[in-house]
């Protein structure tokens, strides 16, 4: 694609690294067919490649315009087109530049702005979440349904592991994840304990960055990465923990750009590649340490549908393995139709895009549900509590399913 950006971006870092990925179009329009809004909306503005269009446009002088504004807010970030485009353009990447520029161009309705603000600064905040989320769950039966839906019920964490190993690794202090579902974090404590991996919290460390990012707060975003920079930092340079792993996919897919969102900082850029480097899923962690700790467990006869969030597959490129995992314990996975598609969680997307997230929610419960699933696994806790709104069949972290497999009969 030829581009002649204007003058007041084109030198800047954004420009330079917006130029680059415009070039790299063709206008193929593979993308489209992956694209989930497009397939709702059947809107071209409404799909990857009349989006870059747009921020193209934005970027070479074209004054932004609420509409512009409108269309970039219906992207999910789902980057489904990443993994689909021929020629490697970094839609994500894009998308974050232009929505920064078409905010800074067109403002949004006060109420708007009020909300997303609440979301920032509320959701980023745990003890202000969770506080949020007990009393919105004790009074659950007076909140109309789609809300209920949305705080679900507590599942408790269990027993804690005690012991300490040789093996250590750091896991991500979330910002919603220990409020909306501790056993989430618990359970990944426990299956590391049983393969000899001590796993630790660091003091200091919180939200990853990702909500602001995607709420255009940049700069608040790149202070959330800093400031876990600077709490990991001590055990990673004195060589403490071999590995930083995360179980929430979205917060897995955010450490991954530390690297890229600090690439500018002399002071940190290096300290972000070393993150980087050392940040894995947990489904990337587990296969190695298992076999090593000689594991292996009975079939539980148990059918499951596994839902990859977009984060997973498309963002940290993890494709099969949770699924090989699931399979070498002893996990009976169904067929699940269109499995590259979003389910419409996305962040704080379901709370701003309401009706495109329940119509998205609603298409992958019916594929997820075909084969009639005991049970349904995900790997990103937006995905589960939203997927879990709509559905009287439990929905849970793959990682809950390993503990309670672990617990209920593996054999070292």
């Amino acid at each position: 694609m030829e581009t002649k950006l204007a003058d007041w971006i084109q030198d800047t870092s954004a420009g330079r690294a917006a130029d680059e990925i415009l070039r790299k179009c063709v206008h193929c329009g593979f993308c489209l067919a992956t694209c989930p809004t497009y397939q709702i909306l059947g809107d071209e503005l409404d799909g990857p490649r009349g989006r870059i269009y747009q921020i193209k446009q934005v970027l070479e002088g074209s004054p932004a315009t609420r509409a512009t504004q409108l269309h970039l807010d219906r992207c999910l970030t789902c980057r489904s087109c990443e993994t689909t485009c021929p020629s490697g353009v970094q839609y994500g990447h894009l998308v974050d530049i232009g929505r920064a520029v078409v905010d800074s161009q067109v403002e949004r309705p006060w109420r708007e702005r009020a909300f997303r603000w609440m979301l920032r600064e509320g959701l980023t905040r745990p003890w202000l979440f969770g506080t949020a989320l007990r009393l919105a769950r004790s009074v659950s039966w007076a909140l109309p349904a789609s809300v209920r839906a949305k705080v679900g019920v507590n599942r408790p964490a269990g027993v804690l592991p005690a012991r300490v190993h040789s093996r250590k690794v750091l896991l991500l202090n979330n910002c919603v994840q220990p409020s909306m579902a501790p056993s989430i974090d618990a359970a990944t404590a426990r299956v590391l304990d049983a393969v000899g991996v001590q796993s630790i919290i660091a003091p200091g460390s919180g939200c990853c960055g990702a909500i602001r990012q995607h709420l255009d707060d940049h700069d608040g975003a790149r202070d959330n990465v800093r400031r876990n920079i600077d709490a990991w930092w001590p055990l990673v340079e004195s060589q403490q923990v071999e590995a930083i792993v995360i179980n929430a996919s979205g917060c897995g897919a955010m450490v991954k750009e530390y690297g890229h969102l600090l690439r500018d900082d002399p002071a940190y850029a290096d300290k972000a590649r070393r993150i980087v480097e050392l940040t894995c899923d947990v489904a990337e962690f587990l296969p190695e340490a298992i076999t090593a700790a000689g594991i292996t467990a009975p079939p539980r006869a148990q059918r499951i549908s596994f839902h990859p969030p977009c984060t997973l597959q498309h963002g940290l490129k993890v494709r099969g393995t949770v699924e090989a995992l699931l399979g070498s314990l002893g996990a009976v996975l169904v067929p699940v139709r269109d499995s590259h598609l979003c389910c419409g969680s996305a962040g704080t997307y379901s709370i701003l895009q309401t009706e495109l997230s329940e119509d998205l929610r609603n298409r992958k419960l019916v594929a997820l549900q075909e084969q009639s699933p005991q049970i349904i696994l995900s790997a990103n806790i937006g995905c589960i509590a939203h997927l879990q709104g709509a559905t009287g069949t439990p929905v849970r972290h793959w990682i809950e399913w390993v503990d309670e497999t672990l617990a209920a009969g593996c054999r070292k």
